[in-house]
């Protein structure tokens, strides 16, 4: 619906917009509030709908085409022009959306050979995953139980790692110990966030490790409480002695304990 100003040459999209049901246009015998000088009507402000950009929605159906079509790194996709034709855009909105998939390595673009599904580049994904949860301001509630399901999710596959590994039983011991021996609250509290990453990463499930900038996003919402936790530092010997024997429930009761005791104040 178009809605055209009578004294002015000015179009309004109604479609694009939100317009409250309230608007009323001056017409003959109707009643309504109107400017000072009693040409145009007073219009309530509008509410403009969240629109994804053309590029954003190839985008979409890049990845729909490459997940549906189960087509592996290295599997050719179509060209440009051909993605053009098949979504109705033009090749210039195609190339945003490679690009963006580019960034990422989720596809590959070679001059002369065409696109290509690539590998996705998980330390680029880290790096703007981190950018994104330090900008979001989510609630410390929020942040809490995230490392909670993250991280006492992990440890059955440690523990299973620590069984065919010997080596990494010690390796994560040794950091605890250098962390229950460190007097500085400020280093404590950086071999903290060390301690936290190697028992995720120990897990061996690599995809999870494009949520370590979260443990960065975390400690530093919550540094008070950290800096004021000097107990905590001897639970972490507490959980890799219990995922040794084998008792992974026991392991994952105190890593509970252990992060859920910042929310106490929340």
């Amino acid at each position: 619906m178009i809605l055209r100003g009578r004294q002015a040459n000015c179009r309004i999209d109604a479609s694009a917009v939100d317009i409250a049901p309230a608007v009323r246009i001056k017409r003959a015998g109707a009643k309504g509030r109107f400017s000072r000088r009693g040409r145009f009507p007073i219009i309530p402000p509008m509410v403009p709908r969240k629109r994804k950009i053309l590029s954003e929605v190839v985008t979409e159906k890049i990845k729909d085409l490459i997940i549906d079509g189960g087509l592996k790194p290295g599997d050719k996709l179509p060209t440009e022009h051909e993605i053009a034709r098949r979504f109705g855009v033009s090749r210039i909105c195609v190339r945003e959306a490679t690009k963006a998939l580019s960034f990422l390595g989720i596809i590959r673009g070679v001059p002369r050979r065409g696109l290509s599904v690539g590998e996705v580049d998980l330390h680029r994904v880290t790096q703007y995953l981190g950018f994104h949860l330090a900008l979001s301001n989510y609630p410390k509630l929020q942040l809490l139980e995230t490392r909670i399901v993250l991280e006492t999710g992990a440890l059955p596959y440690t523990m299973a790692r620590m069984k065919s590994e010997p080596g990494l039983y010690d390796a994560l011991k040794e950091k605890a110990r250098i962390l229950e021996e460190t007097a500085d609250p400020e280093v404590r509290l950086e071999r903290d966030v060390a301690f936290h990453r190697a028992l995720l990463e120990a897990s061996g499930i690599e995809p999870l490790v494009v949520f370590n900038d979260l443990l960065e996003i975390f400690f530093k919402r919550f540094r008070e409480s950290l800096l004021a936790a000097r107990w905590s530092a001897h639970g972490h010997r507490k959980i890799l002695d219990s995922l040794k024997r084998g008792n992974c429930e026991q392991a994952r009761k105190l890593l509970h304990t252990h992060i859920a005791y910042h929310g106490k104040n929340l």
